[in-house]
């Protein structure tokens, strides 16, 4: 069954675009992560440090379509304070809820129901996926280097 693409670009995904927290880079990060969807070519570049196992600073520099844009502000809304293992639950859990039909993600991440209607555009989930993957990856890298910068 298809979406119409005014479904597909509510108001609401449109107004999450104009909207994404923490744009930008940190300086001096603890890990930085660079993560590509290779069908459409946006990127998502995440900076993050962990403090007692939970992102204390975060910055996301995102160049992707509209989808990928609003994916990333969902997360951005609410990185602060997660854990590594929430990050890989709320990634693993978007990848089935756009995948597998799968149900929203568990709260705080429930804003990606946003996204539902993506789930339609295939081609569109890499794009979808990129902010949470490279949160999840930045925040390993912070945790198991003790704050050592390393870039993927």
């Amino acid at each position: 069954m298809s979406v119409d693409l005014a479904q597909l670009y509510s108001a609401k995904l449109l107004a999450l675009t104009t909207q994404i927290p923490h744009q930008g880079r940190l300086d001096a990060p603890q890990a930085s992560v660079r993560e590509r969807a290779p069908l459409c070519g946006s990127t998502v570049t995440v900076d993050l440090d962990m403090e007692d196992g939970r992102v204390a600073r975060f910055a996301q520099d995102v160049k992707a379509c509209a989808l990928g844009q609003a994916s990333a502000a969902v997360l951005g809304s609410v990185v602060i304070g997660r854990t590594l293992e929430e990050l890989e639950t709320a990634r693993d859990q978007l990848a089935a809820f756009l995948k597998e039909d799968g149900p929203v993600p568990d709260a705080p991440f429930e804003g990606y129901e946003v996204l539902l209607p993506a789930r339609d555009y295939k081609n569109r989930h890499a794009s979808i996926l990129l902010s949470v993957t490279a949160a999840a990856a930045a925040a390993r890298i912070a945790q198991e280097n003790d704050g050592a910068l390393t870039v993927k």
